[in-house]
Formats: C-alpha cells, sequence, structure tokens
C-alpha cells in the first residue's frame, strides 16, 4: 500500500479572496520522480490545465520546466491576484500508484475551515472539479458537515455554485470543469461546448475552460 502524502503546504497570500481547492497531486509530485516539463508546486503536472489555461488568460508567457523560476512565477502570480491554493486532502492511502481520486483510501483531510478563520477575507473557494466521489466538493461537503455547515445551491448551471457561512461571513464556492484530461469527455457531452464548437470548429475543451474560468479567476 501507498500512503501518498500532499508535497506542498497551502499557499496563502496575505491578502487572499480566493482559494483554489483540489485533492492531491499525482504520486510523482510526492516521491520526486518528476516528468520532463512539471513544475514543482501545484497543479505543476505538465499534463495539466490549470497553468496553461490561466497562462491564456493572462497572458503571463509562462515557463513549463522544472525550475525555481517556473515556480517563482506561479507564485507571484497568484500573490498578485489574491489568491491561494489549499488542496483538501492531506494524505491517502493506495493500492494503485496514479492519480486516481477514486483510488484514494484511508483519506484525511485538511481542517480548511481553520484556514479560512485564519484568512478572513477569502470570500471564494474555487474547487478544481465537482461533487462526484473522492472530488474535491465531495470532500469539502463533508468536512463542513462535521461542523454542521451545509452548502447551499445559488446557481445549477455548469459551473455550479454554491454558498455556506461561518462566523456571519458569506462564502461563495464555485464548482469549476476539472483542468484534467479526464475531463474532456464531460465537457463533450455539455450542449454548451456542442453549441460553441459549432459556431467555431476550432473551439477545444481548453477554450471552453478559458471562457469558464476568466469569470471566476
Amino acid at each position: 500500500m501507498f500512503l501518498h502524502t500532499h508535497p506542498y503546504k497551502p499557499f496563502f497570500p496575505e491578502g487572499a479572496t480566493k482559494l483554489i481547492v483540489g485533492t492531491l497531486p499525482p504520486p510523482r509530485f510526492a516521491t520526486g520522480e518528476l516528468k520532463k516539463g512539471d513544475v514543482d508546486f501545484c497543479y505543476g503536472s505538465i499534463s495539466g490545465l490549470l497553468w496553461p489555461v490561466l497562462d491564456q488568460i493572462f497572458d503571463l508567457n509562462l515557463i513549463f520546466e522544472t525550475t525555481q523560476e517556473a515556480i517563482n512565477q506561479r507564485k507571484n502570480f497568484l500573490v498578485s491576484r489574491n489568491i491561494g491554493v489549499c488542496d483538501i486532502v492531506h494524505s491517502c492511502e493506495r493500492q494503485k500508484i496514479d492519480a486516481s481520486d477514486l483510488g484514494m483510501q484511508n483519506i484525511k483531510l485538511r481542517n480548511v475551515l481553520r484556514y479560512l478563520k485564519q484568512y478572513p477575507k477569502i470570500n471564494t473557494l474555487l474547487f478544481t472539479g465537482g461533487n462526484s466521489k473522492n472530488g474535491p466538493e465531495y470532500f469539502f461537503r463533508k468536512h463542513i458537515k462535521e461542523h454542521g455547515i451545509r452548502l447551499e445551491i445559488v446557481s445549477n448551471d455548469i459551473p455550479r455554485i454554491h454558498r455556506f457561512v461561518i462566523e456571519n461571513r458569506v462564502i461563495k464556492t464555485v464548482s469549476l470543469t476539472a483542468p484534467s484530461g479526464a475531463a474532456n469527455r464531460s465537457i463533450g457531452a455539455l450542449d454548451e461546448y456542442k453549441n460553441l464548437k459549432n459556431n467555431n470548429p476550432d473551439f477545444n475543451t481548453i477554450d471552453f475552460r478559458v471562457l469558464q474560468y476568466q469569470r471566476f479567476f
């Protein structure tokens, strides 16, 4: 059994107003066996799409390589936009060493609510996935239920938007389409995507994420 522990501490700019919440990076980030083009930072997988999408939205000219410069580029962007990163899974066990959310067992969660209390300016959580089993929204619901808190639906359109209240403070959650190749099939099944594709045959799943993410970042 492989113990998969999150390799990065949560990243919180002092004035953070938004927080990206995922689960875990691929196991190779925990073992240090990175691929060419990986960035040794949150969402740094060369096959991941979060940073390529943000690169397009904000024209960041990011480099995709295992260097400190690449890490600094991403940290500087997050600080400039008051965006933090705090994945909700601290560790899990895996029988198969892969990045599958469903493959996680004996999961230990981070206390995201405690961090939210420490950073009172945060008003938006950006989940990198929805409420499917072992996704970030799924775990967050489980986490807050233990504290007697529930998500209230704001919009059932994709991306789904909810809200909750802690200490008389309203926080919005947005369940973004996951920035992984595995989510491309679900994007392709969406009527919105089909319509956009019909109007522009060159439109692709990354373009779809760009349109979606830019509304919330």
